[in-house]
């Protein structure tokens, strides 16, 4: 039994199918990725996972530690264990640094401020009284959420998108904090389109137009990133000699 269990699930928003009957096992302490082209349903996926309003109108059923979370919103989720973060990290004017991973910390032992700072690469003395407002870029707020999360010490981390307005240094600080969460036990799921990603994962599943439609190693799954197009019965799929790699 997986530590996530994603059986039949599907979702319709505004009478169009985003998700479509999509069976996902993801076994506990390991990396896994979603890939897929944008629009593919993958943030879809992870917004339903997580319980986010908009999104808990779901068919099928998920299943948490063996939990059915049907009913269950964010915050009971998170309270569960669970915890995603965003490919665009919020703003919160007039809140700092500090005392938005207080806040984190409280509900979790992952360390202290400084440690969950320095593990993604932000000096604590130049960050922990500064602002999550407009003054810190897209990168240093996504950096600041990681640490959230590390500070939280959850048993689910979500990660949209995780290279998204990051730079090369950067990235492996994100990478460092992937190795800490699987260190403890922790199971990881990355939302991506991006091989250089896809190589931090031990399993990977590959979504297309809302469905999934491989699973297996890295390696079984890398030939999607060249140009290859996945055989499947959807009506919108690529044709073959179309040469594209979005099937």
């Amino acid at each position: 039994m997986g530590v996530l269990e994603l059986e039949d699930l599907s979702l319709s928003l505004e009478g169009k199918r985003i998700l479509d009957r999509i069976n996902l096992d993801i076994w506990g302490g390991h990396i896994h990725a979603i890939v897929g082209p944008n629009g593919a349903g993958k943030t879809t996926l992870s917004s339903v996972v997580m319980g986010l309003k908009g999104y808990q109108d779901y068919e099928g059923r998920i299943r948490f530690d063996g939990r059915d979370m049907r009913g269950l919103g964010v915050d009971e989720r998170a309270r569960a264990g669970m915890s995603l973060a965003w490919q665009e990290p919020a703003r919160f004017e007039g809140l700092s640094v500090e005392m938005f991973l207080q806040a984190s910390l409280a509900g979790g032992n992952g360390g202290d401020l400084k440690e969950v700072l320095q593990r993604v690469g932000l000096d604590p003395e130049e960050y922990l009284g500064r602002n999550l407002d407009r003054s810190l870029s897209g990168g240093e707020r996504k950096k600041i959420e990681l640490a959230s999360i590390l500070a939280m010490h959850p048993k689910l981390v979500l990660l949209d998108e995780p290279d998204s307005g990051i730079d090369v240094a950067s990235l492996q600080h994100i990478f460092g904090a992937l190795k800490h969460f699987k260190s403890y036990g922790a199971t990881v799921l990355l939302i991506t389109h991006s091989a250089t990603v896809l190589h931090q994962a031990e399993h990977a599943f590959l979504m297309c137009c809302g469905r999934e439609i491989m699973k297996g190693s890295v390696d079984k799954i890398l030939p999607y990133f060249e140009g290859e197009c996945i055989p499947c019965d959807h009506k919108n799929r690529p044709e073959v000699n179309a040469g594209e790699g979005t099937g």
